[in-house]
């Protein structure tokens, strides 16, 4: 799936240049990037994203400080800059693209106030479909925070083509502050989205018998609303040694992952039972914004990995389960 990500204020920023730096990691190419701040500061702190696609806006009114928590005036400077945001977008390249994802802290000035406007202008110029992955403040971040983001969701949810959520108040451990919590965080947020994003890619292994690609991705997410991604991972040992493994629950993702050589590694597992077992974890573990999965009116169930380890009874016996559920809330 290729991703045009738009990292919208410092939060947004910060993540989308981890998304960069992963997609170079992999040697892939699935996913292009500009970032938008009132900031200098927040755009001269990134590592991965090219200097020409950090675009500083509001310069005649904030003169590069920000907008602080101003989301009304984050809006303003958006609304009033949006052609040259476009023309960033518009230069970087769209032909090829699937979907944009604009990635935002929905607590700050700049992300709450500036995300929304920018989804309308991109909807009006775009056919492809307009995600919007949005950070929820915890609480202890002050009480203008949570009220930004209350503001802001209830536009988005209008105006987003779907909303993806990650509570950052669900994530932040028992005493540990917000501040040393965010790169933990943020990393949970690159992990988990990055298996969805990547969906349908074709390895050295060549092409699955069952593939999971973008229009999957985007017909699940069709008809707006929330999404949330629950994620698992689990050990595989095959005749060949230990490899590596990810799966995906359309919101909720579980991935098999390599051991290492001091880990206990159990032998003679039924793969049906490995994977059934892996969905359910990711299922009724920690999700990106806490819910009733049983509410949702659409799921999407990806799993990758070893072709030896990919069972398709292990794959089909989640997804009925999951169908009964889904069929039971309505």
């Amino acid at each position: 799936m290729r991703i045009f990500f738009i990292g919208f204020g410092q939060a947004g920023g910060k993540i989308v240049d981890m998304f960069i730096e992963q997609d170079r990691k992999l040697g892939k190419n699935s996913f292009r990037a500009i970032t938008v701040n009132t900031a200098r500061t927040d755009l001269m702190g990134l590592k991965h994203i090219d200097l020409k696609d950090r675009i500083l806006i509001g310069q005649t009114v904030v003169k590069g400080h920000g907008v602080g928590t101003d989301n009304a005036a984050g809006a303003k400077i958006t609304m009033d800059e949006s052609d040259s945001i476009l023309s960033a977008i518009d230069h970087r390249g769209t032909h090829d693209v699937d979907a944009f994802m604009i990635v935002a802290g929905l607590g700050g000035g700049t992300g709450s106030g500036g995300t929304p406007v920018l989804v309308r202008q991109l909807r009006k110029v775009y056919h492809e479909p307009v995600y919007v992955l949005g950070i929820l403040p915890a609480p202890e971040e002050g009480r203008l925070y949570s009220l930004n983001a209350a503001r802001s969701l209830a536009t988005l949810i209008k105006e987003a083509d779907n909303t993806f959520i990650f509570d950052n108040s669900a994530w932040k451990n028992e005493g540990e502050s917000v501040k040393s919590a965010f790169s933990r965080l943020n990393d949970e947020v690159v992990r988990r989205f990055g298996v969805l994003f990547r969906a349908g890619e074709v390895g050295k292994a060549g092409v699955g018998e069952m593939v999971v690609d973008s229009s999957e991705i985007i017909n699940t997410l069709r008809g707006g609303g929330i999404s949330t991604v629950g994620y698992a991972i689990a050990a595989v040992t095959g005749a060949r040694g230990k490899k590596s493994v990810s799966g995906l629950f359309g919101g909720i993702a579980g991935s098999f992952r390599k051991r290492e050589a001091n880990e206990e590694v159990l032998l003679g597992e039924d793969r049906t039972a490995k994977i059934i077992s892996l969905v359910r974890r990711a299922m009724l573990g920690r999700l990106t914004l806490p819910c009733d999965f049983s509410t949702a009116e659409r799921a999407l169930v990806l799993v990758a990995g070893p072709p030896d380890e990919l069972d398709r009874k292990g794959s089909r016996r989640p997804k009925a389960g999951l169908k009964r559920i889904l069929q039971g809330s309505r």
